[in-house]
This record gives structure tokens, sequence and C-alpha cells, in this order.
């Protein structure tokens, strides 16, 4: 029997490219001498530890991991554990209530990856920007953005989708239910997601696109986590929708005679005035 644990996020947080762009988002927000750090929808702490690696006097600072799912941060707490592990702490929370579960404002809120996913995204900003100290800074990043298909890979998807919603119909006899689409496909603008910061207050001092190879690898990753699954293959069942994407994976490398296929994430540093 499959549980949600078997498509988490995990695995593909482990490409080594992603982990590149997350280091570089951190680096963007200038973490150096911020004293109380929020890495929001932490998962299992991969990010956590790139902030506590760029702090430099741990003693004065404190990274606090927050996250939704009780068995990420018992993984976090895991793998954070005989590091510099004094300077974290761990908070169960959804992302949309931070505000509430902080005892006080912090300088630096980091959220990697996962703003695509929150439906209400101006009372998430808002949420982000009651958190942080006047100059406090949010950082984030995401590779679900109108733009993040370099026009050199769209032929790729093409396929890739094709060939998916070909071998689900005769493998399992199952289609897509396009009425479900979910969160994260619904795509935001660059600039829509200036205005949304500067609504709740929040200035842009650096922004970034950085458009990255990403290898099959990471393609039969992204394949088999849940929200990816939902987001392009809506309403069929996550081990069968799987099991597709992963057989369009091989069949489209295969065809294109490709091995890395560009994907762009856009990279955003704001400050609350």
């Amino acid at each position: 029997m499959t549980s949600s644990s078997d498509f988490s996020f995990s695995k593909f947080s482990q490409n080594s490219f992603y982990e590149v762009l997350n280091a570089h988002l951190v680096d963007m927000a200038d973490l150096g001498g911020d004293k109380r750090i929020v890495d929001l929808a932490c998962g299992t702490g991969g990010v956590t530890g790139l902030i506590v690696e760029r702090l430099h006097d741990a003693c004065e600072s404190v990274v606090i991991a927050v996250d939704h799912s009780a068995s990420a941060l018992k993984q976090a707490m895991e793998n954070l554990k005989g590091g510099r592990d004094s300077a974290i702490q761990f908070v169960h929370s959804q992302v949309e209530g931070l505000s509430d579960s902080l005892k006080e404002s912090v300088d630096t809120v980091v959220f990697c990856n996962a703003i695509h996913y929150i439906p209400d995204k101006d009372a998430l900003l808002a949420d982000i920007s009651k958190s942080l100290n006047p100059g406090g800074k949010f950082a984030f990043n995401t590779s679900f953005f109108e733009g993040s298909h370099p026009p050199e890979s769209l032929e790729y998807y093409r396929k890739w989708m094709f060939k998916s919603i070909r071998t689900l119909r005769r493998e399992y006899g199952l289609r897509p239910i396009r009425s479900e689409k979910v969160e994260s496909r619904r795509q935001l603008t660059v600039e829509q997601y200036r205005e949304l910061l500067e609504k709740q207050g929040l200035t842009i001092v650096r922004q970034e696109i950085d458009t990255v190879q990403v290898p099959i690898e990471g393609w039969l990753d992204i394949s088999g986590f849940s929200d990816f699954i939902e987001g392009t293959l809506p309403g069929v069942p996550l081990e069968e929708a799987s099991a597709a994407l992963q057989s369009g994976v091989h069949q489209t490398f295969a065809e294109m005679n490709i091995t890395h296929v560009p994907r762009s994430w856009l990279g955003v540093v704001a400050v609350r005035s």
C-alpha cells in the first residue's frame, strides 16, 4: 500500500542544482548580521542548514524553522543534529499563521519554492510583513511563475505531457480532470508579485531570474512529488499519475536525445518599510 509520504518533496530537494538555487537565495538575503531568521516551510531542514552556515555568530542568532508537517520537523531535527543546533528552534505551524507562532518579530523570513502553493498570497504577505521588524527582509524563490519555461524548453513540455497522458490512458484507462487544477498551476507574473509585495509595505531590493539545466533525475524526482503530480495530472490517483509522468520523461528524453532541460527560478528579496 502506498502512503502519502511516498510522494513527498524530499527526493527532489536533494538534487544538487536545487540546493545551489536555494543557497543563492540565502546569499541574496545577506543574513550575516541578522539575529532572528525564519525558514518558512522548512521541510526536512535543507535550507535551515544553509542559513545556519552563513551566520557570523550563531550564539547571537536564532533560526526558527517553521513547517506544518510534524514528521518533516522531526526529520529536520534529526538532519540538523550535531551541527550548531543550539541556534535553531523548531515550530509546528501553518505557513499562513506565522505571526501567531512567533513570540517576537524577526529580521528575515526565507520562503523557498513554495509561495506558488498559497491560495491567498495577499493574506500571507500581510502576515509576513507583520512578522518583520522595520527594515526586515523577506526572501523567496519560485519556479512556478509566468516566464519559468524558457522558449527552448516548450517542445519538451509539450511532448512530455502528451506522452504522459497517452500512457495514463493506455496503461490505466485514466484521464486528468482539468476542473481540479491546483493553486501552483495558476502562475503570476513578476510584476504581479511586485504589486502584491508593495501592497503589504514590502519593497523589492533585489530580483534575479536564474535559468538552470535540470537533468533527467530532476524531472523523474519532481514526477514523484504529490503537489506537482496534482498540478499536471489533476484528479488522477498519485501512483498511476506518477508512473505515467516518469514514463513520459524517459520517452521524451530518448526521443529528443537530450540530457538536460532548462527551467527558470525567480528569486526576490524585499524589505519592509
